[in-house]
């Protein structure tokens, strides 16, 4: 017989693990973003005492969030971009999922490992080669020509905010359709029999079996693929480059690669973890919750 503490040793690691890479380095950032700055060289000077903190930099970035300011336009637009990228992904993910957990059956193999063939590739690389494609002589433009659905050549890449929310679409899906097959492949097929001998068709089925025992799998997905969406900034500058198109990722880069802002980068770093640990625990609240109901 173990002793009760034994198990919570496989734990250990992974808790090491976190306060070495997760929270002292989210300290640190917090030292920086209530810190000072070097009055020669314009450098961050990070204050590692909590009670000798200044909070004149947050205190700037707080004002500029405010509705019709700078700050608040960027947090306003990374918001909608997410949410139309993660509506996209939600369309194109969940029949695949679907297909793949209902009726792929001799080619589920085939195309799970089609799936996972993204992921041997650099993200940047996908990304990358999406220039191509839209280029005003791509292949884009030449096929929506040839279809007739427009006359001339159309600037994809000249800071256009539907290029930067199709390729973040394109970009996480992946990571949105295995946690979503994992979870519809797990539906017991006798639940979706059972809805069909009580008379319900096919698709009262899916609306009212199917589609809320898949409800944990699309939260889960959607929060793997919304969170690092809002600091994305890559994708943006690749796509895009425009300060049209900035999210608060290419906000925060900006003041991080661009000299003496350091403080601002490291408070929006903050007020953004702030906004994501909200819905993550909304997230976690949903889990804890089904668990609660499945004891039950």
């Amino acid at each position: 017989m173990y002793r009760r503490w034994f198990w919570s040793l496989f734990a250990l690691p992974g808790a090491v693990w976190l306060v070495l890479f997760f929270l002292i380095p989210f300290y640190a950032v917090l030292a920086v973003a209530f810190g000072t700055l070097d009055p020669i060289f314009q450098g961050p000077v990070p204050i590692w005492n909590p009670l000798h903190w200044s909070g004149s930099t947050m205190a700037s970035v707080l004002h500029q969030l405010k509705p019709g300011q700078v700050f608040w336009i960027v947090f306003v637009r990374t918001f909608v971009y997410v949410a139309l990228s993660l509506a996209g992904c939600l369309a194109i993910g969940y029949p695949v999922a679907y297909y793949l957990a209902r009726h792929a059956r001799r080619l589920k193999t085939v195309l799970l490992v089609l799936l996972i063939i993204p992921f041997w590739v650099s993200y940047l690389m996908r990304m990358l080669a999406w220039i191509g494609l839209l280029l005003p002589d791509g292949l884009v433009n030449r096929s929506l020509i040839d279809l007739h659905i427009i006359q001339h050549q159309y600037g994809w890449l000249d800071g256009q905010a539907s290029s930067v929310v199709v390729a973040l679409t394109y970009g996480y899906v992946p990571y949105l359709i295995l946690p979503l097959y994992a979870t519809l492949d797990r539906i017991e097929p006798h639940l979706l029999e059972a809805g069909r001998d009580l008379g319900a068709s096919p698709v009262s089925t899916f609306l009212h079996v199917t589609l809320p025992l898949s409800r944990q799998g699309i939260l889960a997905g959607s929060v793997l693929i919304a969170l690092p969406m809002f600091g994305d900034y890559y994708t943006n500058d690749v796509i895009s480059g425009s300060p049209r198109t900035s999210m608060i990722g290419n906000q925060i880069n900006l003041f991080f690669q661009g000299g003496p802002q350091r403080t601002v980068g490291a408070s929006l770093v903050v007020v953004l973890s702030l906004l994501l640990a909200v819905l993550m625990s909304y997230y976690l609240y949903s889990v804890a919750r089904a668990s609660r109901l499945v004891a039950v």
